[in-house]
């Protein structure tokens, strides 16, 4: 029984590895050049000012904010509308990766006044570095560096001939 429930477990804390790490920068980054808008970012200047239990509060009251809306997308699958429901929650997902990713850029020095929060991103560190290295030892990943290496010799090669 561990077995499949350990796969089950690692093929979703794959899913967040992949998502923090090749999403949270780019969507943050995104959601930074959206933030040079002078409105936005005067009300950034607060967030980054704002004492460490506000920054929490601003931090966390997203990602929980997004709870009902992953439900409404439960819903809407088991309701028969997969498309929509899978939909939502993708939408979610990267909008709320951006937002919470941003304002994770913005209230990070507050945040890591709370030693509960530096141990817990510590973990989340270790954690997400263990899952990458098992997932780079993987047949798969590797399989699939090498298939990129041949491609990329492939387009150079073709690049090449028409120069």
């Amino acid at each position: 029984m561990w077995r499949p429930l350990r796969f089950v477990l690692l093929a979703l804390l794959i899913l967040v590895v992949f998502v923090e790490e090749w999403g949270w920068r780019p969507l943050a980054a995104l959601a930074a050049k959206v933030a040079r808008w002078p409105p936005l970012a005067a009300l950034e200047r607060r967030i980054r000012s704002a004492p460490r239990h506000v920054a929490l509060a601003l931090f966390l009251v997203p990602a929980i904010a997004l709870v009902p809306v992953k439900l409404v997308a439960l819903w809407l699958i088991q309701d028969g509308s997969a498309t929509l429901g899978v939909s939502v929650i993708i939408a979610a997902k990267v909008v709320g990766t951006a937002f919470v990713g941003r304002l994770f850029v913005l209230v990070e020095t507050q945040l890591m006044t709370f030693p509960w929060f530096v141990r817990c991103r510590a973990l989340w560190h270790a954690t997400r570095d263990r899952v990458m290295a098992a997932l780079r030892q993987s047949f798969l990943w590797r399989s699939g560096r090498a298939i990129r290496r041949v491609a990329r010799r492939g387009l150079n090669r073709l690049l090449a001939l028409k120069d």
